[in-house]
């Protein structure tokens, strides 16, 4: 099994018919963030139901573009990582979606300390397993992955505290689509496929020794 992670999808699914070569039956894909465009849980299900035709296993975080009602519709589908942590061959792999608060009120916006608890009460459930991967729609503060284009740094300043605390194998994040890209901090890789309709998506694969990953194009 190799985890594919996107994001930032905004209902643009055309890309999935290209991805049909990269991804394998036994894969599992992970949706980084904002499946919809402001949307609830019926474009959510049209997103979900488009990705479930390409791959059998997925997970799944809503962004800050989702309406609140996403998560327990993800959940629902069984398919939710928001606050929540699971085991998947081998693999800890927990999340946190929505983003940090923004000048534009989107739907699905916490608090910096909400941030921090739901991705605290995720990793508890996989706590003490590695590889440890991290899903947080919104990236850690500070790095290549949350740059505007005017260069200011808009990320978390809760998601870089825990990743500082924890040091996951890696951290998956969008939201910000100036700044697909990958960083490290200390011991984890951090990236930021940029939004869907761009061909950006992340390649896990478990090694011998932990993980490897990579930021790829279509």
């Amino acid at each position: 099994m190799k985890i594919i992670s996107f994001g930032d999808v905004h209902m643009a699914t055309e890309n999935l018919e290209r991805m049909r070569g990269i991804i394998g039956a036994d894969d599992l894909v992970i949706v980084s963030g904002d499946l919809t465009n402001f949307g609830g849980e019926r474009d959510a299900s049209k997103v979900l139901a488009a990705v479930r035709g390409v791959c059998r296993r997925i997970l799944a975080v809503p962004g800050n573009l989702d309406r609140r009602e996403v998560v327990p519709f993800l959940e629902h589908e069984e398919v939710a990582l928001h606050g929540r942590g699971l085991i998947i061959d081998g693999l800890a792999i927990f999340g946190c979606g929505g983003s940090n608060v923004t000048p534009f009120n989107t739907p699905f916006e916490l608090s910096e300390d909400e941030i921090y608890d739901t991705l605290m009460r995720g990793y508890r459930e996989v706590q003490g397993y590695r590889p440890l991967i991290m899903i947080c729609h919104t990236p850690p503060y500070d790095t290549k992955c949350d740059r505007l284009r005017n260069g200011r740094p808009v990320g978390s300043t809760a998601a870089r505290r825990f990743i500082e605390e924890v040091q996951p194998d890696v951290c998956v994040c969008g939201h910000i689509h100036e700044s697909p890209g990958e960083d490290r901090m200390n011991a984890t890789l951090v990236f930021n496929a940029g939004p869907f309709k761009g061909g950006g998506y992340v390649v896990i694969e478990p090694q011998d020794n932990g993980v490897k990953a990579s930021l790829q194009f279509l």
